[in-house]
């Protein structure tokens, strides 16, 4: 039974980043967008999501958003983040965040395809890179459970401010 559910999970989850990457492609305001899967559909305390990004305008505007994609049966409604940013010129910046999944009556955030949800959240809007190069996004999740059941992907993206 808990095979069938995993492929389920599996099959839907291909099927959205697919999905995902296709519509992404076919935007020109994205200077990065990019998922890290997890295997199982865990994420254990050792594993980190490392985004690598290549800045080169260092005038325009920028939205950063995280995505995640879960399953319906994510035992919490949120999660917690330990985020560390590493600059080009090795400044090395660490914070801890909380991103809220449901809301108050209990209802996802994001869209659902059958048992599969895909919340993109805004994180920081209107956002000058300072330094051209090389940065490093290094998220780690700080749930205290370990592994964190039923987070399969966690994304990020950079895209151009339409403002």
């Amino acid at each position: 039974m808990i095979t069938m559910i995993r492929n389920k999970i599996l099959l839907a989850a291909i099927i959205a980043l697919f999905g995902a990457l296709l519509l992404s492609s076919c935007n020109n305001n994205v200077v990065f967008s990019q998922y890290h899967t997890f295997k199982e559909n865990e994420w254990h305390v050792s594993e980190k999501a490392v985004f690598n990004v290549e800045i080169k305008d260092t005038m325009t505007l920028n939205n950063i958003n995280l995505m995640i994609r879960h399953a319906d049966a994510y035992p919490y409604n949120n999660l917690f983040l330990f985020v560390t940013t590493k600059y080009p010129d090795g400044k090395v910046l660490t914070d801890t965040m909380e991103i809220v999944l449901a809301n108050q009556k209990g209802e996802w955030q994001g869209s659902g395809a059958g048992d599969i949800f895909d919340f993109k959240i805004p994180v920081k809007k209107n956002v000058r890179f300072p330094l051209g190069g090389k940065y490093e996004f290094i998220f780690e999740q700080g749930m205290r459970v370990d592994p964190l059941p039923l987070i399969m992907d966690f994304g990020l993206e950079i895209e151009k401010s339409k403002n």
